[in-house]
């Protein structure tokens, strides 16, 4: 991959998930430059799901530093937050997931995209109960209880459109007020 392409893969990435957050309707968004950036859907729910799992991880640690007597409050806390930041993302992965627990996943790419999903998941609930600091290694157990703290978190959350804050000013805004004061 050459750099103008890894970057032009980067600017459609974040066009997708700017799209996909503005209506957070669990449907990959389909926008100019995406076949060129990304061979397939695995593909591109594959770099959804990457950036879903390190948002959350920095978001966990950020939580855990500010609340570090909660630990399993700061985990519930950071996947609402990552949630509320990334409604978009969190609803395809979401959609895809159950569509893939249904069997509804067709195409000569479903098996792979399953498998993709359910390590996705596997990984996401192992890392939610390691930094809870309720498990000290990965299986079955660790799963249930990650499982379990994504369920918590979910509780009460509604998916909405991220809408920026148009209402904020600019680094450049904010240095010229203070240049001027």
């Amino acid at each position: 991959m050459t750099w103008t392409s890894y970057r032009n893969r980067g600017e459609t990435l974040r066009r997708v998930i700017d799209a996909a957050d503005a209506r957070p309707d669990g449907t990959l968004p389909t926008l100019d430059g995406l076949e060129e950036a990304f061979a397939s859907d695995v593909d591109l729910l594959g770099a959804l799901m990457l950036r879903w799992h390190t948002r959350l991880a920095g978001r966990i640690e950020r939580e855990i530093l500010a609340t570090p007597y909660d630990l399993p409050g700061a985990v519930v806390s950071a996947w609402r937050l990552t949630a509320d930041e990334h409604p978009g993302i969190r609803a395809v992965i979401d959609a895809y997931r159950t569509r893939s627990e249904a069997g509804d996943l067709v195409g000569e790419d479903a098996d792979m995209l399953a498998r993709a999903l359910h390590t996705a998941a596997r990984k996401e609930h192992e890392l939610l109960a390691l930094m809870a600091g309720l498990a000290s290694g990965a299986g079955p157990a660790t799963e249930a209880v990650g499982a379990r703290l994504e369920q918590q978190a979910r509780t009460g959350l509604v998916l909405r459109p991220r809408v920026e804050d148009t209402g904020r000013a600019s680094l450049i805004d904010r240095l010229k007020a203070a240049l001027a004061a």
